[in-house]
């Protein structure tokens, strides 16, 4: 299992940063949320992804990057998840979107929760087009 979470994964294009705000489905397990598209990179690339947390919940930036820091954290230790369920590539945004500080335990917990979720959404959107 690779628990790494290397350059070429980090969402940083902003054609498909706008992309998955005009294109992009949504899942969200509270108090994450996530928001997916699919779209074409390079080579033996599998999955794009970035993380945001609001201003409007926290106001400093160190806390901003403290919660950003835990879900690029969590997506790392959880990314298996996502993988074993994709078979075209993928481009996220991974966003905390409330004012409660979580421990990490609790966003870890979450960050699983939605990426089942998840995988039970791409399923059933793979059956319909069937």
């Amino acid at each position: 299992m690779n628990f790494t979470y290397p350059k070429n994964e980090k969402l940083k294009s902003k054609i498909t940063i706008g992309l998955l705000f005009t294109e992009g489905k949504s899942v969200a397990k509270y108090p994450l949320r996530l928001v997916y598209n699919t779209g074409t990179f390079g080579e033996g690339e599998k999955i794009k992804i970035g993380v945001s947390v609001s201003k409007k919940y926290f106001k400093k930036a160190v806390d901003r990057n403290y919660f950003k820091r835990v879900l690029r954290e969590t997506y790392r230790l959880n990314k298996h998840l996502l993988l074993d369920n994709l078979d075209q590539p993928y481009s996220f945004m991974l966003f905390y979107q409330c004012k409660d500080r979580l421990t990490f335990e609790e966003i870890n917990i979450k960050t699983v929760q939605l990426f089942e979720k998840f995988a039970l959404q791409i399923k059933k959107e793979e059956e319909q087009s069937k």
